[in-house]
């Protein structure tokens, strides 16, 4: 009997664990989405930075168009730089479609100057390397005495408010996602 009793004991501890393992990720998932979700229907915060030429950008010099926001960690690293480049390849479309493109990271001008001529980018890359953007955005991730941004964008509509926030990206395929989502929302 006490056998008995034991193996129970040992199945409902078990079950309590699974159970408890799925509602942790059942939260973590609706968190996920909730955090996705805080910026939808916002005003995007306005900002002031330079770009990889030194040339001064700020929200209102884009009103009436789309905003492709994209935050990026690092200058020239694999994943950076394949992003960038998906950007480029449909530069042309983002434009056709009254778009755009704005990368962001916390490196300063100097940096994004090389990464830009590397890759010779025809967007601008801005350089907030005070945070100032980033931290309004919440984008900032703490690597211990080092601070980047976190791979995430923001669909700004032409009217200056937040229509999609991006917190997951495919370095391979999220410039096509985001310029058939500026193609959809357009519709709308």
């Amino acid at each position: 009997m006490k056998t008995v009793q034991f193996f129970a004991i040992g199945m409902l501890a078990t079950l309590s664990l699974f159970t408890l393992n799925a509602n942790t990720y059942a939260e973590s998932s609706i968190f996920t989405s909730l955090a996705q979700k805080q910026w939808i229907g916002k005003p995007t915060p306005n900002f002031r930075l330079q770009d990889q030429n030194s040339k001064w950008h700020e929200l209102k010099q884009y009103k009436g168009k789309w905003i492709v926001l994209y935050f990026y960690p690092k200058d020239d690293s694999s994943g950076c730089t394949q992003e960038a480049n998906q950007f480029k390849a449909l530069y042309p479309q983002f434009l056709k479609n009254n778009a755009v493109v704005l990368g962001a990271s916390l490196d300063d001008v100097a940096s994004h100057q090389k990464f830009s001529e590397k890759l010779n980018l025809p967007f601008p890359i801005l350089a907030d390397e005070k945070r100032e953007l980033a931290d309004k955005m919440g984008v900032v991730r703490n690597l211990g005495i080092a601070k980047i941004a976190k791979r995430e964008t923001f669909l700004i509509d032409p009217k200056g408010t937040i229509v999609y926030h991006y917190s997951s990206v495919n370095t391979q395929t999220h410039a096509g996602k985001v310029l058939e989502d500026i193609q959809k929302f357009s519709k709308e």
